[in-house]
């Protein structure tokens, strides 16, 4: 598999990465659920995906990258189907940790993680992600390092771009961080600005397994 840098799907910042109102709710990825209520998961032990809940974020430089990064995903992991309750539908890997909230779900195992996040909006440009996305992200999340802005066309429609680094949130035991390689893509659909976002450890070979995670994206 070759290594692309550049992909897309949510974190309008990593302000959309758990965005949401309100409490969460934690549960493993399971055969084909239809809403956003899910049941209690086991604990992740890897370090989390930056977060855009507190801001601003500590100033601190990149962590180092990983020479043998522990973020590649397995060839032979199923996917399965999960519809939000805004009627957002995407595959993701089978058993992974779900945290749901009004807004957002997040989708994670231990380095690597994805989100798809919604809300009321317009249709979202490279010059918008410019001034002002870009802008909340480097406010907001840690070693921010943008690189680049550009446009996709998924099967779901056509999408911004956000591919940028940034650190993990410290992990709670052992305070280690990793440097990860983030895209972030916006779309529109029926008046809501749909995020969907991967992370993933700088130097993992994910791009098969994220490929199938951004055309598997759709609309009920």
């Amino acid at each position: 598999m070759k290594r692309i840098h550049v992909l897309a799907v949510s974190l309008t910042g990593a302000a959309l990465l758990l965005s949401a109102c309100g409490g969460t709710t934690v549960s493993a990825s399971g055969p084909a659920p239809t809403s956003a209520t899910s049941t209690p998961a086991p604990t992740e032990t890897g370090a989390s995906a930056p977060s855009s809940t507190e801001a601003p974020v500590p100033t601190e430089a990149p962590a180092p990258t990983e020479s043998n990064p522990p973020g590649d995903i397995p060839d032979n992991v199923a996917f399965v189907p999960f519809t939000t309750k805004s009627g957002v539908t995407v595959s993701t890997p089978e058993g992974w940790a779900r945290t749901t909230t009004p807004s957002s779900v997040t989708f994670t195992d231990k380095l690597n993680t994805v989100v798809v996040s919604w809300e009321k909006g317009s249709q979202p440009t490279v010059a918008s992600a410019k001034s002002q996305d870009v802008k909340a992200l480097a406010a907001s999340t840690r070693a921010f390092h943008l690189v680049s802005v550009s446009t996709a066309t998924l099967p779901a429609g056509p999408a911004v771009v956000i591919t940028y680094q940034a650190n993990s949130e410290p992990n709670s035991v052992t305070g280690e961080q990793y440097r990860l390689d983030v895209i972030h893509y916006e779309l529109f659909h029926a008046g809501q600005r749909v995020s969907l976002t991967l992370l993933s450890p700088v130097g993992s070979d994910n791009v098969d397994p994220w490929r199938i995670v951004t055309e598997s994206l759709s609309w009920k």
